[in-house]
């Protein structure tokens, strides 16, 4: 995001905004993402496309916004968070005004480091929730060994269908007092480690790589902030989709690893793992190195929006409009 000189609530507001905006946007090709990355043996979706038209089928429209409302909600202070807490490290590694690229890296891992505490348990729950339509649907596909097993000798006389009983939607509200009454506090921060492994990694990758592309055929000879304030939105808004889209499929291997350690439900015949090693041996030997790219495409495509809608935000100034209205 661009580094004019935006008082820091406004910084909170526009990042919030950009959040729940973002979020409505791309919320279905992230559901996507996490089916995708989920599967194991039986293939239920061949690609993103066919994962998104069979849960449209399948679950209707609204099935592609499963664990939206958890997004939505916890969005807003994770974004004021990383935004807050980057914003803080880069003013205190600062010197004369300007930032070397090793203090922009530091900054960006301090703002992924902080994130955690609610990102974690934010992705926990939403995960579960964009997975149960996957599981439900793999219920459905018989696996090869069921497909070729002789079926029962036909009966003359048609049976009583039995009528199933359907399972309970997961929600999330569910799935938090599940947790914290069978683990306590420390359920809903499964794949913290992964989570951590993934995000300070990406903010290292991301906000110094847009702050360089950002900075690219302009004159340096003014302060940092004089720079960064002459840069034209067309060169913001690429560089925020560019640095995004690069850094989300630099981490995809972290991710699919930390989408695994967080399902807690898991299909017939699928993994489930001990730890952040574990997992990347077990996905390693059965599934090849191919499977850590799984969603990778869905990443790229659910990021780069993000950011770019945040340009929009912060070229707009809702946070200074919201301010300057309540003031």
């Amino acid at each position: 995001m661009a580094e004019t000189k935006v008082s820091l609530p406004a910084k909170l507001i526009n990042g919030g905004v950009a959040g729940l905006v973002g979020v409505t946007c791309v919320f279905p090709i992230d559901l996507a993402k996490t089916r995708l990355q989920n599967q194991q043996g039986v293939q239920v979706y061949k690609g993103m496309m066919d994962c998104l038209a069979k849960t449209v089928r399948s679950e209707g429209y609204f099935g592609c916004y499963r664990g939206a409302a958890v997004n939505l909600t916890l969005v807003t202070p994770e974004k004021a968070i990383k935004l807050a807490a980057n914003d803080v490290f880069r003013q205190k590694l600062s010197k004369d005004g300007r930032l070397p690229l090793w203090g922009e890296v530091l900054a960006g891992c301090g703002a992924g480091t902080c994130q955690v505490v609610v990102t974690s348990p934010m992705e926990m729950l939403k995960i579960q929730l964009q997975d149960a339509g996957r599981l439900a649907a793999k219920r459905s596909v018989p696996n090869p060994a069921q497909a070729a097993a002789p079926g029962p000798a036909p009966s003359l006389v048609a049976p009583t269908p039995a009528r199933p009983t359907p399972p309970l939607r997961p929600s999330a509200t569910r799935i938090t007092v599940e947790l914290l009454k069978t683990r306590g506090l420390a359920g809903l921060y499964r794949g913290a480690g992964a989570t951590l492994l993934r995000d300070v990694p990406f903010s290292m990758i991301y906000f110094p790589l847009f702050a360089n592309l950002n900075a690219l055929g302009r004159d340096t000879s003014g302060s940092p902030g004089d720079v960064q304030a002459r840069a034209p939105f067309w060169q913001s808004f690429v560089s925020g989709c560019a640095a995004g889209s690069i850094a989300a499929v630099a981490v995809t291997p972290l991710d699919v690893i930390k989408t695994r350690l967080q399902t807690l439900q898991k299909g017939e015949g699928e993994d489930s793992y001990k730890g952040i090693v574990d997992c990347a041996r077990r996905i390693l030997r059965r599934e090849g190195p191919s499977a850590f790219l799984k969603g990778a495409t869905c990443r790229a495509f659910v990021i780069a929006p993000l950011f770019g809608i945040a340009q929009v935000v912060y070229f707009l100034g809702v946070g200074e409009m919201v301010i300057g209205l309540l003031g």
